[in-house]
């Protein structure tokens, strides 16, 4: 615990065997009171290497994607009761020992989403990231800022914190199940008044870290566009998306 708030890290899992036990050394169990893993129907060993390590581990039948992946693990966080969930892939692309920071940021009730951002002083490069990936983010952030009239270094960062608030109250069941979800969840955070922070997190990239290809990138990018389109449209009420809907969309419990 920090703070008195139970703190869950969930692990949305795809073929992490080699890096998963590597990433969860570096977890600060002093912080954190428990570790989700959910295996999006793996074709390695995620899942045992998983339960040796003691994680909580659940398995979809069926590949399901990135985006449903998120869903269950947020599902089962608050069902255990978590007050800040931490969002960690187990590819050891981020640093864990950044998460008793973004959990603080929470815990005092300075922020309610925490983003470990990788472009804040040359992170990013520095750590790897493919250019055409870098050069994209750089663009994608510049006109999300502009559409979603915030100030945002990066909005694509798989590093992110919340508190039980805000994934419990946002309609995410509405999103995508496929990248572009992490996405839709930040343009809610915007749209429903949520205050969001960033820290500067190193990051690497190696042949074991998940990552999207260009085609990938590109289906990516338009999804971006597309969910800042309707975050205008349902701003100016021109119309009404469930995704953006408190009421009446789908909501995680």
């Amino acid at each position: 615990m920090l703070n008195g708030k139970k703190i869950i890290v969930v692990m949305p899992a795809y073929n992490a065997e080699k890096t998963l036990r590597k990433t969860f050394d570096e977890v600060p169990k002093d912080v954190v009171d428990s570790v989700i893993l959910t295996d999006d129907y793996s074709m390695d060993r995620t899942a045992e290497v998983a339960r040796g390590l003691g994680l909580d581990v659940h398995i979809h039948d069926k590949n399901k994607g990135y985006g449903a992946n998120q869903k269950t693990c947020y599902k089962l966080a608050l069902e255990k009761g978590a007050d800040i969930i931490i969002m960690l892939h187990p590819d050891y692309q981020y640093p864990p020992k950044l998460i008793p920071a973004m959990a603080s940021l929470i815990s005092l009730e300075v922020f309610d989403v925490v983003l470990g951002t990788r472009v804040l002083n040359g992170m990013a490069r520095t750590g790897g990231m493919p250019f055409f990936k870098y050069v994209i983010n750089k663009i994608l952030t510049f006109i999300e800022n502009i559409m979603l009239g915030r100030n945002l270094s990066e909005y694509h960062t798989g590093y992110r914190a919340f508190s039980r608030e805000v994934i419990a109250s946002m309609p995410i069941m509405e999103n995508s199940d496929d990248f572009v979800f992490d996405n839709q969840m930040l343009a809610q955070a915007v749209y429903f008044g949520y205050r969001i922070g960033e820290v500067t997190s190193p990051s690497q990239y190696t042949n074991e870290s998940s990552s999207i290809g260009f085609r990938a990138s590109v289906v990516y990018s338009f999804g971006v566009m597309v969910t800042s389109g309707k975050f205008l449209i349902q701003k100016w009420n021109l119309r009404k998306f469930l995704m953006f809907d408190g009421r009446d969309g789908r909501k995680v419990l």
